[in-house]
């Protein structure tokens, strides 16, 4: 049998894993691994200090309601002023390291995540309620963005550039310097990519950060966390706050010693979070808002990989991917061809507890979510035609968890709110149109610019998407993930428009600048 080691790498496009049984294998050697801990009470962590809060949280899996994780403090205000006056005080030391040695530790770290993978993953099943592959190319993500921030920092010898000079006596250079104390608030849909990619960014430029991992996913936040401090970073460096978005996430957001904030989330936060950006002076926000993201479907497109393509970026994690596809506009020449595939594929997916081998969607994530399908299931039975899914699954243990069925929802007229509003859902929306310029002006009229899909052979077609499609990721003709399945140093990921704050994509070139102001520095000699 193969070495974990050996278990070739899972990344969001990964179908299928060759050596299965060894991936089968670790995968529940993991779970039981974490199962076999579950139930402790975790600290917030401050300056490297363990503190409790006056109340604690229940984290409960979504998979199952009789299944309690573990117990996570709700930091208070007081709480996080003290996470935020450590990670000041450990500025210093932590940016008076360099950047070659911080890269050093913080590689430590993303070894650290790959070493550690199926047990994050399986924690990633259990908390977050993600599919096998997904979990484990989640983990490998979080390493890979840790290493290719690094790598970009070395290649730029720490943003170090030298300018022109107007006398041989003068010296002058642009020097990139970290900001100081940065805010990181966390989403629960990739509680380990994003917040390791977040954090990364933050740390290699050489500010400290207060983390709050989302309300729904403390416990993978803790590893994140972990991963992190054992590499060896300075205590206060990365300082560890569970509890509500409206109490702790509000207090990093409003302390006015948090020097930059970076979220992911929905559009409401985001937008909130900017207003409260600018204090005495402005503070950078870099903020990831979600998505409606459309795929075209034309009449040269290849239908069978339209049709896995669109499931997989749709129904992937339940669809609650800031990426995930939304709404199909498909030519009408080939409509009912690619419903009818579409729909007898969709409904070959295996729903049910996420840890099982088998599984491709689990839950979603919490009651909230759970209503809300149910809610939109019945518009769309109301307005549309519903041509598959639309119900809850309540049968065996199926009943303790928030389990629901991918959904497609075909004849609503075209300015239907389901067109348009963000549902974060396994639900997606289908249009008939007559022409690419038709799909790509109805693609365009929303309020995000996330990412898109197009399935065409026509290489005019294909020209036109990139040039017209007004958002940030595009894709064409790909199968592992119609909208989906961005990867770290591969494909940039960010939004336009409603969708980001910055213009400057994650897991890209510019991110980590991001984290950095320009000092200029001039020397003149005798």
């Amino acid at each position: 049998m193969a070495t974990m080691t050996e278990i070739p790498k899972v990344t969001y496009t990964t179908m299928s894993v060759e050596q299965a049984d060894a991936f089968h294998s670790a995968f529940d050697q993991a779970l039981a691994e974490v199962r076999a801990e579950l139930g402790k009470t975790y600290p917030i962590i401050v300056g490297g200090r363990e503190l409790e809060s006056e109340g604690l949280e229940h984290d409960i899996s979504p998979n199952d309601s009789q299944v309690v994780l573990g117990d996570f403090q709700n930091a208070s205000r007081a709480q996080v002023s003290e996470a935020v006056a450590a990670a000041r005080a450990a500025f210093p030391e932590w940016s008076g390291l360099g950047y070659r040695r911080r890269v050093e530790l913080l590689r430590q770290a993303a070894d650290n995540f790959h070493r550690n993978r199926f047990k994050i993953g399986a924690l990633l099943s259990l908390e977050a309620g993600k599919a096998r592959l997904e979990a484990i190319g989640e983990v490998e993500e979080a390493a890979d963005l840790i290493t290719t921030y690094c790598d970009q920092i070395m290649e730029h010898d720490g943003f170090t550039i030298k300018l022109h000079q107007l006398s041989p006596q003068e010296v002058n250079h642009s020097v990139l310097r970290p900001y100081g104390v940065w805010g990181v608030i966390a989403p629960f849909n990739f509680p380990v990519a994003l917040a390791t990619g977040m954090l990364a960014g933050a740390l290699v430029a050489g500010n400290t950060v207060v983390f709050k991992p989302a309300t729904d996913t403390p416990f993978t936040g803790w590893y994140v966390y972990q991963m992190l401090a054992q590499a060896g970073l300075p205590p206060g460096t990365i300082n560890y706050v569970t509890g509500h978005g409206r109490e702790a996430g509000q207090a990093i957001i409003d302390s006015p010693d948090v020097d930059g904030i970076v979220f992911t989330g929905s559009k409401e936060v985001g937008f909130s979070i900017l207003r409260t950006a600018l204090r005495e002076y402005p503070r950078p926000c870099i903020a990831e808002m979600g998505g409606k993201n459309p795929v075209i479907v034309m009449d040269s497109a290849d239908i069978e990989k339209a049709v896995v393509g669109t499931a997989r970026a749709a129904f992937g994690y339940s669809g609650q991917k800031c990426s995930a596809a939304s709404r199909a506009y498909i030519h009408r020449d080939v409509k009912d061809e690619f419903l009818t595939g579409l729909v007898e594929y969709t409904q070959s997916l295996v729903v049910g507890d996420p840890t099982r081998a088998e599984t491709f969607m689990g839950p979603v994530i919490n009651h909230a979510a759970y209503d809300k399908f149910q809610r939109s299931s019945g518009v769309g039975r109301r307005d549309g035609r519903l041509m598959t899914g639309g119900h809850a699954l309540v049968d065996g243990d199926l009943v303790r968890g928030l389990y629901v069925q991918p959904t497609i929802v075909d004849g609503l007229p075209k300015d239907h709110p389901f067109f348009y509003e963000e549902l974060f859902l396994p639900f997606l929306v289908t249009a008939e149109v007559e022409s690419l310029d038709e799909a790509l002006a109805l693609a365009n009229q929303s309020e995000f610019g996330l990412t898109a899909g197009l399935f065409s052979r026509d290489d005019d077609e294909q020209r036109r998407f990139f040039e017209q499609m007004q958002a940030g990721v595009l894709y064409v003709n790909r199968a592992g993930g119609a909208t989906t399945g961005a990867w770290p140093g591969v494909q940039s990921f960010g939004g336009w428009k409603g969708s980001g704050s910055s213009g400057k994509s994650a897991l890209g070139p510019y991110y980590v600048q991001q984290f950095m102001r320009e000092q200029n520095q001039t020397f003149v000699s005798d």
